[in-house]
């Protein structure tokens, strides 16, 4: 397979990734948001909110990374 193959493979496969994580940002989002209206503010809630904000740091991360094999994919 040609270099510029591989690069647009990694690319495609980065942005499956980024489908998933934003599926799972938003189902995970809609639960705390369910939870926060009926009131109930427990352990379930909040760890709910931290996994949100974790999953917003690995989507920056992909992303990213994305970013560069784009920029390697110019370069060739």
């Amino acid at each position: 397979m040609a270099k510029i193959d591989e690069i647009k493979e990694h690319i495609a496969s980065l942005r499956a990734y980024l489908n998933i994580i934003i599926a799972i940002l938003l189902t995970i989002g809609a639960g705390v948001s369910k939870l926060y209206l009926s009131q109930e503010i427990n352990v379930l809630f909040w760890s709910g909110i931290l996994l949100i904000i974790l999953l917003i740091f690995v989507f920056v991360f992909v992303s990213k990374s994305m970013h560069k094999q784009i920029e390697r994919l110019k370069d060739l």
